[in-house]
């Protein structure tokens, strides 16, 4: 007999598929919108450019500086071509850079937008946005930076490179490890969590390895489909330690987000596995593994991602300062949040040792 839970649905339209980027037009009209402003990152101009001559008339212009973590002043550059474009929706282009734009400007603007995710961030499909002022990142929920329309278009995905792709996929899985032990977890989140991570986990090996474009491809729809799992279940509850951690390092220290997502899950879950022994469970079963700590960061080294804080280029003698930010204003965790303990998990996962 389940457990008694609560679940809210997020009010979001989701299209899937190869090639679905073509139907970009067709959902700017069906938002009652015409005058798009297209986002991106420096390094996806061309994405944004593909965007911009599908939307034809219905583009009012393309913003092409979004920023990892999404720094404020970004925002308030960004907020001032709307303005100036008389921009009534966005469409983002990319990973959780070019989104968490996207998300701040609809924060400041309510104006509507449509997401083209082209990495397996999951951002996407939650109604959070972090921003980053002062060296701070900050975290907040609110339904008013919630895209109404995401666009998985599998094919955008076949250009990640392979390391990108592994740490982007191992981003999205460490959503679906905190949705199994969040004080929010429900039985309608776990099964989504572990279809969203077996789907990932699974694909990766395929993804780095393999040549044959049939064989790819599928791969590739997995791990997307995988992604939009965690990423709804990441919308759909509470985060904890391990996300506190990654916006401790990547706010304050300036580390990669993707990467250092995947360096300190692992020892996450060491630290977290004696007070939720059952979803750390439902974890190797997932992964297809006896221990999933082990086997996660098994599978990212032999995939080639970075597995150390110190490849990412964290100093050792900023650990302390992090593990004290993380203590401030915690999330809720399975394990009691202690400094001393998280400074050991910071110096094996800063020094890449194999979790015990």
């Amino acid at each position: 007999m389940p457990p008694p839970f609560v679940y809210t649905a997020l009010p979001s339209r989701v299209v899937f598929g190869r090639g679905t980027i073509t139907q970009v037009s067709r959902e700017i009209e069906a938002l009652n919108c015409s005058r798009a402003l297209v986002l991106t990152t420096p390094q996806q101009v061309d994405h944004g450019k593909a965007v911009e001559e599908l939307l034809g008339d219905f583009c009012a212009g393309l913003y092409t500086n979004a920023t990892m973590h999404t720094p404020t002043n970004i925002t308030e550059d960004a907020l001032q071509a709307v303005q100036e474009l008389r921009a009534d929706c966005l469409v983002s282009v990319g990973g959780g850079s070019t989104i968490g734009l996207g998300k701040a400007i609809a924060l400041h603007t309510s104006l509507p937008q449509i997401v083209i995710p082209t990495t397996y961030a999951g951002s996407e499909a939650t109604t959070i946005i972090g921003q980053t002022e002062n060296g701070l990142k900050t975290t907040q929920k609110t339904l008013k930076v919630l895209p109404e329309v995401i666009i998985y278009d599998v094919d955008l995905t076949l250009s990640l490179p392979a390391r990108m792709t592994v740490t982007s996929g191992v981003n999205a899985i460490a959503h679906a490890v905190e949705a199994l032990y969040s004080k929010d977890a429900n039985p309608i989140m776990d099964l989504l969590a572990q279809e969203g991570i077996k789907s990932i986990a699974s694909a990766l090996p395929i993804i780095v390895n393999e040549t044959n474009m049939e064989v790819l491809l599928e791969a590739r729809s997995n791990a997307q489909y995988g992604a939009w799992a965690c990423g709804t279940c990441l919308g759909a509850v509470g985060m904890s330690l391990h996300h506190k951690l990654c916006h401790t390092l990547g706010g304050t220290f300036n580390l990669p987000h993707a990467e250092t997502h995947t360096v300190i899950l692992p020892h996450v879950i060491v630290y977290n596995a004696p007070f939720a022994n059952r979803a750390i469970a439902k974890v190797a079963l997932s992964l297809g593994v006896a221990n999933a700590a082990q086997g996660l960061y098994d599978l990212v080294k032999q995939l080639g991602a970075p597995y150390s804080l110190k490849e990412l280029g964290m100093r050792e003698e900023d650990l302390e300062k992090a593990a004290e930010i993380a203590v401030k204003n915690p999330y809720p965790n399975p394990a009691p949040l202690e400094k001393d303990k998280l400074l050991k998990l910071l110096r094996n996962a800063w020094a890449g040792v194999r979790p015990e």
